[in-house]
């Protein structure tokens, strides 16, 4: 089982496209889940979390307590042998998890694997392929939870680069 945790905070216009792309994976949907952290919105995202709800498990916290602190919580709340983070702007491939997810269990001395993945512009159009090595992000990125754990997950009073540190 795969757990996509998906942090947002006031992403009312990205948030349906990304939902919309994990909700159309050519893995099979029993087998991942879809764990939304709502880091107190005030904007319409909550509405449009809304029109998903059959589809996704939703945790919201009361005042926006930061990125990693709810990465860290929706990664708690996985019960999921593999965890990937989606930020709410992305969206990706259909084939997206089932690849990811293939990698690791065929490389069994592999606690995580990254994938390259594209910029785009305002209007969607391509700006660049970027290789995961070279320009690494924190999305993208399917670990093994146990070690996720291991490691010490997020660490919680980086502001910003917090992918960094994990990495």
């Amino acid at each position: 089982m795969i757990s996509i945790i998906v942090p947002v905070f006031n992403c009312e216009n990205y948030i349906g496209r990304c939902l919309r792309s994990l909700l159309n994976q050519t893995l099979s949907k029993e087998k991942y889940e879809i764990i939304v952290i709502d880091d107190g919105s005030t904007d319409k995202t909550s509405y449009a979390l809304e029109l998903f709800k059959e589809d996704i498990k939703i945790i919201r916290n009361r005042e926006n307590i930061g990125l990693p602190a709810s990465l860290n919580k929706g990664i708690k709340f996985s019960d999921s042998e593999f965890i990937v983070r989606v930020d709410a702007d992305d969206y990706v491939n259909s084939n997206y998890l089932n690849l990811l997810k293939l990698y690791l269990e065929f490389n069994k001395n592999v606690d995580a694997v990254a994938c390259d993945y594209l910029l785009i512009d305002d209007k969607e159009k391509v700006i660049s392929r970027e290789n995961c090595l070279r320009k690494p992000i924190g999305c993208g990125i399917m670990f093994k939870k146990k070690q996720l754990i291991k490691i010490g997950m997020y660490d919680e009073t980086f502001l910003m680069n917090e992918e960094k540190d994990l990495r």
